[in-house]
């Protein structure tokens, strides 16, 4: 799919202020990436929902966030892991609306639609793994 074009960051997700470090390492990627304003809003906002479900719903893990190139593309990869419970039910999390917290149920499902890369890899007791990448236009 894509060849790194840098070292691949790291950050643990334990606290909230894990979820801020994720959010700005990945702003500062999309910016290195040239993605335009549009695309780097919907890419740390993305960023942000999922790495706060890895804390949330997923009793923490980490993410690993680089530049990215496909052809003459440049982009940002993000993924994101934990060892919680995993998503009994992946299409039923994947609806809009459906939550399993108290938010607006966007979570999943918006963040697939904001990246022009979604994938996950889920199952109930084996943990969650989202990957998502957007490239410059």
């Amino acid at each position: 799919m894509s060849t790194p074009t840098a070292t691949v960051e790291r950050v643990p997700i334990l606290t909230d202020s894990d979820v801020v470090k994720v959010r700005q390492l990945v702003r500062t990627l999309a910016q290195q990436a040239r993605l335009s304003l549009v695309d780097q809003t919907k890419l740390v906002t993305a960023a942000s929902e999922l790495a706060r479900n890895t804390l949330v719903y997923g009793g923490g893990g980490d993410a690993e966030v680089q530049l990215v190139s496909d052809g003459p593309r440049t982009g940002v990869r993000a993924v994101f892991k934990d060892d919680g419970p995993g998503i009994p039910d992946l299409d039923l999390a994947l609806t809009d609306g459906w939550t399993s917290g108290g938010g607006l149920g966007l979570g999943l499902s918006g963040s697939r639609r904001l990246v022009q890369h979604f994938a996950i890899d889920t199952a109930a007791g084996a943990g969650t793994r989202v990957e998502i990448a957007t490239w410059s236009r």
